[in-house]
């Protein structure tokens, strides 16, 4: 499908107000026409839209349905955050490491009592990861190379031949995305610093910042009012009650919630102002034509997009608005993107139980946020015959 991506943004841009620069940001009605419109653009069920303007909630809304009978998609429903999990954990561990529990330069080696490469029980394997077949270098990866996707691994270790997580390159040489990476530096927190990270983001961000409807794991009065997905067929698939904490993408949260959590975000409550800074910072350059396949080969410099750089769990760029940073999240049946531009602090958050709503994502920030420079066409960009 992502093959198709460019012609049908296009579509969805043609008919909403696109400014060059910043703009004051639209009311709720606006939005609301603007995202009635990009569902009957893409024939999705279910889409709600979030819009910070200066920090704060300006506008959250819901349309659609989130299940097949036909029940409203609200701004309470609990919808699959995917990897906008990894976000939550950036800013979980960016608190770590301003409190002196770890340092983002330092090597897991560090926080393990044992080499990451005797972890390989069927529990831990199942729960985390298999590093079984790792060489020396794994003693390399540090919190900030695993949030800037640049461990080597592959996005994750089942889709390899042996199904165990191996080096593709050094860790820190290169961007290549990597939901294992981050599971590696969950687990480093809770084997050895003995801490439980769904735990942790309850008690520093999901409290902190009221959002009473969010989780890393499961919860049953989530089945109060859930939102099942569809796929790009259009067909429906159960919400998966997922029971593990993943700090790659196991969050569930809704609109409301995730609203609250982007405005705290830009704000940088709960953290000091270096601390803040540098999760938005440019902190390695990005090489490829597109977010996947992972292992694609890097353009040649003269094709690389300058400004587009990895910070901690999310990624950075700079346009005509200045200084901006996103993080999408994606599955069969989800389509999510979390976009904000630093100067003004104006954000837009577009959470979709349909994944068929992700080609209007493009030209709904843009006809929200005005022209950010937004590397959408990374983001969703398909690179053919790359290795994954």
């Amino acid at each position: 499908m992502r093959h198709r991506f460019a012609a049908v943004i296009s579509m969805c841009m043609a008919g909403l107000t696109t400014p060059a620069m910043a703009h004051e940001v639209p009311n709720a009605a606006a939005v609301e026409a603007m995202a009635r419109q990009a569902m009957a653009s893409t024939g999705a069920r279910g889409l709600a839209i979030a819009v910070i303007d200066d920090g704060q909630v300006a506008s959250v809304g819901a349309w659609g349905e989130r299940n097949e009978a036909g029940d409203p998609l609200t701004t309470d429903t609990v919808m699959y955050g995917a990897s906008l999990t990894k976000a939550v954990f950036g800013y979980l561990v960016a608190q770590l490491e301003e409190e002196g529990a770890l340092g983002l330069d330092q090597s897991i080696a560090d926080m393990l009592p044992r080499p990451l490469t005797d972890y390989h029980t069927p529990d831990i394997v199942n729960r985390y990861a298999d590093w079984s077949a790792l060489d020396e270098r794994w003693r390399q990866i540090t919190p900030r190379i695993a949030l800037t996707h640049s461990t080597g691994f592959a996005n994750f270790g089942f889709t390899e031949p042996d199904e165990k997580l191996h080096f593709h390159f050094d860790p820190g040489a290169r961007f290549a995305y990597s939901g294992d990476g981050l599971i590696t530096l969950q687990f480093a927190l809770e084997e050895g610093l003995g801490l439980d990270v769904g735990a942790e983001a309850q008690r520093r961000i999901f409290d902190r910042f009221g959002m009473t409807n969010t989780s890393l794991i499961w919860r049953p009065d989530f089945g109060v009012n859930l939102a099942d997905g569809w796929d790009a067929e259009g067909a429906v698939e159960p919400h998966d009650e997922r029971s593990r904490v993943r700090a790659a993408g196991s969050m569930d949260t809704t609109i409301s919630d995730f609203a609250s959590f982007a405005a705290a975000y830009v704000r940088g409550d709960g953290l000091s102002a270096a601390s803040r800074a540098g999760l938005t910072r440019p902190l390695l350059p990005i090489t490829t034509h597109s977010q996947f396949l992972t292992f694609q080969s890097e353009l040649p410099v003269e094709q690389r997009r300058a400004d587009l750089a990895a910070g901690l769990g999310v990624v950075v760029f700079g346009g005509p608005q200045g200084h901006g940073f996103f993080k999408g999240g994606h599955n069969n049946t989800t389509a999510n993107t979390w976009l904000c531009v630093e100067a003004t602090r104006d954000c837009v958050v577009i959470l979709s139980n349909d994944v068929r709503a992700e080609p209007a994502f493009a030209g709904l920030v843009q006809a929200i946020l005005g022209d950010t420079g937004a590397p959408y066409d990374w983001e969703y960009g398909f690179t053919p015959n790359a290795p994954q």
